[in-house]
C-alpha cells in the first residue's frame, strides 16, 4: 500500500445517532456526582505503581478536596492493592462521608477476594465489570449474547453471595460496567443491565450505579451523549439507578463526551485529576468541575489551592502536568501576545476602577477578564505570571508589568516608546525578560537619566543637557501625575516650580491608580523640544518633586540623544 493511501486502512466507528434528541437544550444546571479512579484507573496506567504511602497520600489530598466517591484499588491483582485496602480501614482512616469502591472482573475467585477484602468497612462499593463488545465477544470470550450476560449476572448473584457472608455490618453499593459500552450494540448493553438489575433488585434505600465507558474513545462526543439520552429513556426502575460515565481521552474529546453526557442524563462522572489513566488518560475532573464552576455552578470541590493538588499528583504519580493543561499548567493564565496583554492590562485598570467606584474590593465583583477565562486566584494562583515579556509582547503588556510589579503607570505614548526599547533588548537577548529586568530597563531609561552628570542644573540655555539651538523661551511640558486619589486636585505650586526651571505647563493630567504603587509615586514629562517630544520620569513622595525629577529626565534624555545624533 502506498504511504498516501495508508489512512484507508481505517474506517470511521459507528456513530450512534439519536433523531429526536433533547440533551442539547438541557444546559448544566448543578454539578453531577464525581468518582475519583486515581487510585485504580490512574495507578495501573503508571510504569511504576505507586506503593501505599504515596496512594494514602494522594487519597487524603483527594477527600480534602471534596471527593466524596473515590476508587481505591483493584484488590485481587496484588499484594499492594490489597494491603492498601486494608490499611485505609484497619486505621480508620476514611471520613464517614466518604464512600471507597473496588473495582473487579466477573469471575469468582478475583470476587470472594475482593469483597473479603473489605471486611470491616462501614461503607464500600464493589465495581463489576466485564466487556461486552462484539470484537470482544469474538476475540476474547469466543461467547455469543447470551453467554456473557449470564457472565455479568452470575458474577452480579456472586457478589451478593460473598458479601451475605463477610460484610454484614457493611453499609455495601454496587456498580456494574459493561466494559467498551462505546463500542456495544444499545440494545444488548441494555439488556445485560437490566438482567444485572433483576438480580441486585433496585429499589428504595437500594441504588444501583450503572456505569457506561468509553473504554477506548472512538466515536464523536455527540454520539457518546445520544447513546446516554437513550439509555436514560429505556432503562426500567430508573428513580433507583444512578446512571454513571466513565470517559477515556484517546480522541481528545473526554471532556466535551462527560459535559454533553451530562446534558443527556449522566448523574455521576468517573475521571482522574488532570486526566490521569491509561493511553491518553481519562477526563479530566479538574477540568469538568472548573468549567462548571466558571459558569458559575458549584462544583462541590476545593480547587482553591489547584497548585497543591498538582504536586501531590505529580508526586505520587511520577507524571508531569503539561504547562498548557487547562487551568492547571503553568502557562495557562500567561499571556505573551501583545494584543493579548494589552486586553488585559485594560481589563484590569476597569476591574480596579469598578472596585474604586463602588468601594468594593476587586475580589468581589463579576469576573469578565480578556483572555482569562478564570480569576487564577481562585485556584491559589496570583497575578505574577499574568503577562510575560518577550520579542512578541507591546505596550500593553509593558504597561502592565510596569503597573503589576513596579506601581508605574506610564501613559500610553510612554508605554509605546518603551515597549520599543524592551522588544530591541529581547530581540538581542532572545527569550523572555522577567519583570525584574523590565524595571531595571525603565528605571536607566527614565527614572535614573534626571539623576546623571549634567541634568542637575536646569535651564534652557545653560545645562549640558539642553541641546544647543534651542531657543531662548519656555520649553511646553505636559505633566502626568500618578499616584493620588480619585478625587485629589493637581497639586499647588507645580507650575510656578516648572516656570522657574525654563518650561511651560501646557497640559497637566492626573493618572488614576486605584491598586497603591509600592513605591512612591510617580510622575512623566513630555518636553516638547524643537527636535520633537522627549519622555522623562521621576518618582518622589512629593509629586511637584517628583515632576521636576520627570523634567530634569527628559532633559537629560534629549541631550543625550543629540549627542548621539552629532556622533552619526
Amino acid at each position: 500500500m502506498d504511504s498516501s493511501d495508508r489512512h484507508l486502512r481505517y474506517r470511521p466507528a459507528h456513530e450512534f445517532a439519536l433523531c429526536d434528541r433533547t440533551w442539547p437544550d438541557r444546559p448544566p444546571a448543578a454539578a453531577p456526582r464525581w468518582l475519583s479512579t486515581d487510585l485504580r484507573d490512574g495507578n495501573q496506567a503508571l510504569a511504576a505503581p505507586m506503593e501505599p504511602a504515596r496512594k494514602l497520600l494522594l487519597f487524603r489530598k483527594l477527600v480534602a478536596m471534596g471527593y466524596k466517591e473515590i476508587e481505591v484499588g483493584f484488590p485481587a491483582a496484588g499484594r499492594d492493592e490489597y494491603d492498601f485496602v486494608r490499611t485505609l480501614i484497619e486505621q480508620d482512616l476514611i471520613p464517614s462521608d466518604v464512600r471507597i469502591s473496588v473495582l473487579v472482573q466477573a469471575r469468582e475467585g478475583l470476587i470472594r477476594r475482593t469483597v473479603e477484602c473489605l471486611r470491616g468497612a462501614p461503607s464500600a462499593g464493589v465495581h463489576l465489570y466485564n466487556a461486552t463488545a462484539p470484537r470482544f465477544r469474538e476475540l476474547v470470550f469466543h461467547a455469543g449474547r447470551a453467554e456473557v450476560r449470564a457472565l455479568a449476572v452470575d458474577g452480579t448473584r456472586l457478589v451478593m453471595k460473598y458479601a451475605d457472608r463477610l460484610l454484614g455490618e457493611t453499609d455495601l453499593g454496587f456498580q456494574y460496567s459493561p466494559e467498551l459500552f462505546n463500542e456495544t450494540e444499545p440494545d444488548f448493553a441494555l439488556e445485560v443491565c437490566e438482567a444485572v438489575m433483576d438480580e441486585w433488585c433496585p429499589g428504595p434505600g437500594r441504588e444501583i450505579i450503572l456505569n457506561f465507558p468509553a473504554t477506548v474513545e472512538r466515536t464523536l462526543p455527540i454520539g457518546f451523549a445520544d447513546r446516554i439520552e437513550w439509555l436514560d429513556r429505556n432503562l426500567s426502575r430508573r428513580e433507583h439507578v444512578c446512571l454513571s460515565v466513565h470517559p477515556h481521552n484517546d480522541r481528545g474529546t473526554a471532556v466535551a463526551a462527560a459535559e454533553f453526557a451530562v446534558m443527556a442524563g449522566a448523574q455521576r462522572v468517573e475521571g482522574c485529576l488532570f486526566g490521569g489513566g491509561e493511553r491518553a488518560g481519562n477526563v479530566c475532573l479538574v477540568t469538568l468541575g472548573l468549567n462548571l464552576y466558571t459558569r458559575g455552578i458549584d462544583p462541590g470541590i476545593d480547587f482553591s489551592d489547584l497548585a497543591g493538588a498538582q504536586r501531590v499528583v505529580e508526586h505520587c504519580t511520577g507524571t508531569t502536568v503539561p504547562e498548557r493543561h487547562p487551568y492547571g499548567g503553568a502557562l495557562v493564565y500567561t499571556a505573551f501576545s501583545g494584543s493579548h496583554q494589552d486586553a488585559i492590562k485594560k481589563g484590569f485598570d476597569d476591574l480596579y476602577r469598578r472596585a474604586a467606584e463602588q468601594g468594593t474590593d476587586a475580589g468581589e465583583l463579576p469576573w469578565d477578564m480578556p483572555y482569562l477565562p478564570l480569576d487564577p486566584r481562585d485556584v491559589g494562583r496570583d497575578y505574577t505570571a499574568v503577562v510575560r515579556i518577550t520579542s512578541q509582547s507591546g505596550k500593553g503588556g509593558v504597561g502592565y508589568v510596569l503597573s503589576a510589579h513596579h506601581g508605574l503607570n506610564p501613559p500610553r505614548e510612554l508605554q509605546a516608546e518603551f515597549a520599543a526599547e524592551i522588544q530591541a533588548v529581547a530581540d538581542e537577548r532572545g527569550g523572555e525578560l522577567d519583570s525584574g529586568l523590565v524595571g531595571e530597563l525603565f528605571e536607566d531609561c527614565y527614572l535614573a537619566a534626571g539623576t546623571r552628570p549634567g541634568s542637575d542644573e536646569p535651564g534652557v540655555d545653560g545645562p549640558s543637557a539642553v541641546p544647543s539651538g534651542h531657543p531662548a523661551r519656555p520649553i511646553p511640558v505636559s505633566v502626568h501625575l500618578e499616584g493620588v486619589g480619585l478625587h485629589e486636585r493637581w497639586p499647588a505650586g507645580l507650575a510656578p516650580r516648572l516656570a522657574a526651571l525654563g518650561f511651560e505647563v501646557c497640559e497637566q493630567r492626573l493618572i488614576t491608580t486605584e491598586r497603591p504603587p509600592a513605591a512612591p509615586p510617580a510622575a512623566y514629562a513630555a518636553c516638547v523640544f524643537p527636535s520633537g517630544i522627549v519622555w522623562g520620569a521621576g518618582r518622589d513622595a512629593d509629586p511637584v518633586a517628583a515632576a521636576e525629577a520627570a523634567v530634569r529626565s527628559a532633559l537629560a534624555r534629549a541631550a543625550a540623544r543629540h549627542t548621539e545624533e552629532i556622533a552619526r
